[in-house]
C-alpha cells in the first residue's frame, strides 16, 4: 500500500512510499532517503503527480509514539501557506528534538505531575472580576486580551484561570517572549502551583527535550513555559495558551523559518478550538485594533496590586543643563538619585545599549570601527576588552595600523551601559552598582544577582530593555532614564509603538510595593507633549492616535506587509537579479511592489541585501501568488531569496 510521508527538509510535498504496515495519518516512520534513514510523518495527501516516474522505496519501521493529531497537521499546512514556507521546514518545527525517542523512562516525568496546592492568596475584587470574565470564555477558541498596568498582579489572574483548565485534565502553554525570564517566572510557577513546568527554549540540553517532547506527545507533563518555537510541541490535549507580553517583538523569530510566535500561536488556537489569553500592560497596534472590532475580548486591571500609586515623571531638558566633558548624568540628577538613595530606595540608570561605547573612531585618520561582515559599526565591550558586532559575532581588538602612521589614536563616541556604570561609581562611591544587560544576566550568577536585588544589596542598577521585562523588584523607587530616544528610525514603522511599550514597562518596574517613586526623564528633544503621551497611565490615547496614522497611510494592520530579501555575495550581481526578479512578479502578483532598494543595513554577515516589499489586502490569496511566482522563477547561483511576511521591522 502507498503513503504519503512528509519529510523534515527544504520540499513542499510529501514523498510517496510503500508497506505492508496498516498506517494512520499523523504516525511516525522511518525512511531511506538518499542514502540516509530519516524520520518523517504519514501526511493527509500525496504529492501533486509528476511526469517522470520513479521507484518507490519501503517505509523501513513505524516509530511507536503517538501520533499527530490532525488539528496539528491542519495548523502546519496552514503554517506553510501563510509564511510561504516549505510543508517539510514546517514539520521540522514540530521535530525540533531531531529523532522522536520511542522509550523513555517514565520516573523523568514525575517532577512534573500536577498536584493539588491550596493557594491563600486572596485576588482583588478587580482581580475576581478579570478572571470571571476570562473562565466564561475559556471554553471553546477565543481571543481574551488582559490587559494590566505593570504591577497590577496580571499573573496571579491567568495562573488562577490555567489551574481550572489543569483541573479539567488538559495541558497548557505559556509563552514568555525571552529566554532570560524563565528561570525567575519558573519559580513564581511553583510557588503557586506545587509542581514543575516543562521548561523549553533553544539553550537547553538534548536529554531535557527529549524528556519535554516525549512527555508533552504522550500528555504526562501538563504545562510548558517556553519562547517562540515551544509553540510547536506536539501536544496531546492542550486546553489553554497564553501569550504573556503578546506586545514583545521578540515574539517575531527573523532568522531561519521566520514567522510571529504571537500570531501562529492565535492560529494554533483556533486548529485546536482552544481558548487563548494574551497577557499585556500595552497592548500591540494590532491586538488593539482587534479589540476595537471586537474580533477579541478584553478585561483591565487598571489598579496596581494592594493600591500602589504609580511614579511620578520628570523631564530634566538637558538644553537647559551644561554636562561636563565626557558625561551624559546631570548634576541635577547626581542631586535627585542622592536623595532616593538616603531613603534607602533602589536606583535603576536605564540606557538600552550593551558595551562600552557604540561608535569608536581614530582622531588622527577618523575612520571608524566597522565590522568587515556587516553594514554597521562595531561596539566596543570594556569589560572583553574587545571590539564586538552584535549582529555576526565578530570580534577583535582595539589595536589597528593607522592609515596615517603608527597605530590607530581612538576616540570613544557616545555611551553604552559598562560607559555609565564607570560614571556613576565615580559619582556614588561607596554604592553597590551592578549592570543588568543580555551580556550579564545569561550567566549561572544571574540567580544570585536577582537575590541580591530584590534583598536591595544591590543599590544601583545600569540596565538595557531587558531589565522592563517581568521582573519585581520591591525597593526600585527611582528611574532615570539616560536620554529617552524618541527618533523616529525611516526603516521602523513602530518605533513609536515601541516606545510607548518600553517605557510603560519600565516605568511600571518603579513604586511596586507602595512607596513613592519617580521616573526622571533626561532629554534633548523638546517635544515634551510626546513624553507626556507616551506616559500617560491610559495608553490607548496614543494607540488611538497611532491607529488613524496607521489607517491614513494604508499601514499594517490595514493592509499586508510581505518583505522578499535578496542576498548575495556581488552586490552588482544583486541588484540585476533583483530588478530581473520585480519584472518577473509585478503584473502576476495580487499586490503593489515597492522597491527593488539596499536593505537599511545592506550587508549583514559577508552577505549583501536587497529588499522588495509586497503590499496587498489581507488575505491568503497575496501569499498564495507570491508562493507560485517563487517556485517558478530561478534565482542566479550565489543569490538566496527570504521571505518575511508581516515584518516587523525593515532592517
Amino acid at each position: 500500500m502507498k503513503f504519503p510521508i512528509l519529510l523534515p527538509n527544504i520540499f513542499n510535498y510529501p514523498f510517496t512510499y510503500e508497506s505492508e504496515l496498516k498506517l494512520k495519518v499523523g504516525e511516525f516512520v522511518e525512511v531511506p532517503f538518499g542514502k540516509s534513514k530519516i524520520v518523517g510523518v504519514v501526511w493527509d495527501e500525496f504529492e501533486k503527480k509528476k511526469d517522470k516516474s520513479f521507484k518507490i522505496k519501503k517505509i523501513i519501521k513505524k516509530i511507536n509514539i503517538p501520533q499527530l493529531k490532525k488539528s496539528t497537521l491542519d495548523f502546519l499546512n496552514w503554517f506553510s501557506k501563510y509564511n510561504i514556507v516549505p510543508k517539510g521546514m514546517a514539520l521540522k518545527l514540530i521535530l525540533l528534538s531531531g529523532k522522536p525517542v520511542e522509550k523513555i523512562d517514565e520516573s523523568l516525568f514525575l517532577n512534573f505531575t500536577s498536584k493539588k496546592k491550596e493557594n491563600f492568596l486572596e485576588l482583588t475584587k478587580e482581580q475576581k472580576k478579570c478572571l470571571s470574565q476570562i473562565n466564561d470564555s475559556n471554553n471553546k477558541f477565543n481571543v481574551h486580551v488582559l490587559q494590566g498596568t505593570t504591577g497590577s498582579g496580571k499573573t496571579i489572574v491567568y495562573f488562577e484561570a490555567l489551574k481550572k483548565i489543569l483541573e479539567k485534565g488538559f495541558q497548557g502553554l505559556i509563552m514568555l517572549p525571552e529566554i532570560g525570564l524563565t528561570s525567575e517566572f519558573e519559580k513564581k510557577f511553583i510557588e503557586f502551583f506545587g509542581f514543575n513546568p516543562a521548561i523549553w527554549h533553544s539553550s537547553i540540553t538534548k536529554k531535557k527535550r527529549e524528556i519535554v517532547w516525549s512527555g508533552v506527545v504522550a500528555g504526562k507533563i501538563k504545562v510548558v513555559i517556553g519562547a517562540r518555537s515551544s509553540l510547536f510541541l506536539p501536544f496531546k490535549k492542550l486546553g489553554l495558551i497564553i501569550v504573556d507580553e503578546e506586545h514583545d517583538q521578540s515574539y517575531k523569530q527573523d532568522e531561519g523559518v521566520i514567522y510571529n510566535a504571537r500570531d501562529m500561536a492565535i492560529s494554533r488556537a483556533s486548529f485546536e478550538n482552544i481558548p487563548i489569553n494574551l497577557i499585556t500592560s500595552v497592548p500591540s497596534i494590532e491586538t488593539y485594533e482587534n479589540i476595537k472590532k471586537k474580533k477579541y475580548k478584553i478585561s483591565k486591571l487598571e489598579k496596581r496590586y494592594q493600591n500602589a500609586s504609580f511614579p511620578n515623571y520628570e523631564i530634566i531638558n538637558l538644553n537647559n543643563v551644561k554636562l561636563e566633558k565626557q558625561s551624559w548624568i546631570s548634576k541635577e540628577i547626581i542631586e535627585k538619585v542622592n536623595s532616593h538613595l538616603k531613603k534607602k530606595n533602589q536606583v535603576l540608570f536605564f540606557l538600552n545599549r550593551r558595551g562600552f561605547s557604540p561608535n569608536v573612531l581614530c582622531k588622527k585618520c577618523f575612520n571608524s570601527y566597522s565590522c568587515p561582515n556587516c553594514a554597521i559599526n562595531l561596539v566596543y565591550h570594556k569589560r572583553k576588552d574587545s571590539l564586538l558586532c552584535h549582529y555576526c559575532g565578530f570580534k577583535s581588538s582595539l589595536k589597528r595600523n593607522c592609515l596615517k602612521e603608527g597605530d590607530c589614536n581612538f576616540i570613544f563616541s557616545g555611551p553604552g551601559v559598562e560607559r555609565i556604570y564607570e560614571e556613576v561609581k565615580k559619582n556614588f562611591p561607596s554604592k553597590k552598582v551592578e549592570i543588568f544587560s543580555s551580556d550579564t544576566m545569561n550567566r549561572k550568577s544571574s540567580k544570585e544577582k536577582l537575590e541580591k536585588i530584590v534583598k536591595n544589596e544591590i543599590h544601583i542598577l545600569i540596565g538595557t530593555q531587558l531589565i522592563s521585562k517581568g521582573f519585581h523588584f520591591p525597593s526600585l523607587n527611582c528611574i532615570v532614564v539616560i536620554d529617552i530616544d524618541l527618533s523616529s528610525n525611516g526603516h521602523d514603522l513602530r518605533s513609536a509603538e515601541k516606545n510607548l511599550q518600553l517605557y510603560h514597562q519600565l516605568s511600571g518596574r518603579a513604586g511596586r510595593t507602595g512607596q513613592p517613586s519617580t521616573v526622571y526623564f533626561q532629554t534633548y528633544n523638546t517635544n515634551t507633549k510626546m513624553i507626556s503621551d507616551i506616559t500617560n497611565s491610559n495608553p490607548d490615547i496614543f494607540l488611538e492616535k497611532e491607529v488613524e496614522i496607521r489607517k491614513e497611510n494604508n499601514l499594517p494592520p490595514f493592509q499586508r506587509f510581505i518583505s522578499l530579501i535578496l542576498t548575495g555575495d556581488d552586490e552588482i550581481k544583486l541588484e540585476k537579479e533583483a530588478l530581473k526578479f520585480k519584472i518577473f512578479i509585478q503584473h502576476k502578483v495580487l499586490g503593489e511592489i515597492l522597491g527593488p532598494v539596499s536593505a537599511p543595513i545592506f550587508r549583514l554577515k559577508k552577505k549583501y541585501r536587497v529588499r522588495l516589499l509586497v503590499r496587498g489586502s489581507k488575505t491568503l490569496k497575496l501569499q498564495n501568488s507570491i508562493a507560485i511566482l517563487i517556485a517558478n522563477y530561478k534565482f542566479s547561483g550565489g543569490i538566496k531569496l527570504s521571505v518575511d511576511v508581516d515584518p516587523i521591522n525593515f532592517n
